[in-house]
């Protein structure tokens, strides 16, 4: 299934740092910001954790649901979740399933070095469960801004 924008997003159930599953239809709606990000507690994946977290006062007033989204366990998210005072859910995807269904699951390069990961991207999913708005290939710096810019003109 191709994943883009005005097509239905594809539907989860995940467990998130506390191990409650989260699934995608239980915020039908509203609108949801579900990113991607590669690992927990690395540099560019906590400034981004750290950015929608002192935002979600601005989410919430445009009824909008924050969820991010790793490779990395329940365990992983507590600690990444604790450390950083976070308070939205971090998702659970070990096996890569979602990702792969979102089609952020990509090979990168680093040092000369082939590998498979988390592309940084955010999806926005409408009221309906329709992706209304990709953003691929993230970079972190003003990102956050630029969602609240986008939803702020909607």
């Amino acid at each position: 299934m191709e994943v883009s924008e005005n097509k239905k997003a594809p539907q989860f159930s995940l467990p998130d740092s506390d191990g409650n599953l989260v699934k995608l239809k239980q915020f039908l709606g509203q609108k949801v910001v579900l990113y991607f990000y590669p690992k927990d507690n690395t540099s560019g994946c906590t400034a981004e954790a750290c950015d929608f977290n002192n935002s979600l006062k601005e989410f919430d007033k445009i009824k909008t649901k924050v969820l991010g989204l790793s490779k990395d366990s329940p365990k992983s998210h507590i600690k990444f979740r604790d450390k950083y005072d976070l308070s939205f859910a971090l998702l659970s995807d070990e096996t890569t399933e979602i990702i792969q269904k979102y089609g952020v699951w990509k090979e990168k390069s680093m040092y000369g070095k082939k590998y498979m990961g988390v592309e940084r991207t955010t999806f926005i999913i409408d009221e309906k469960g329709k992706i209304e708005k990709i953003f691929p290939k993230v970079k972190v710096n003003g990102h956050v801004q630029e969602i609240l810019n986008y939803l702020a003109e909607k």
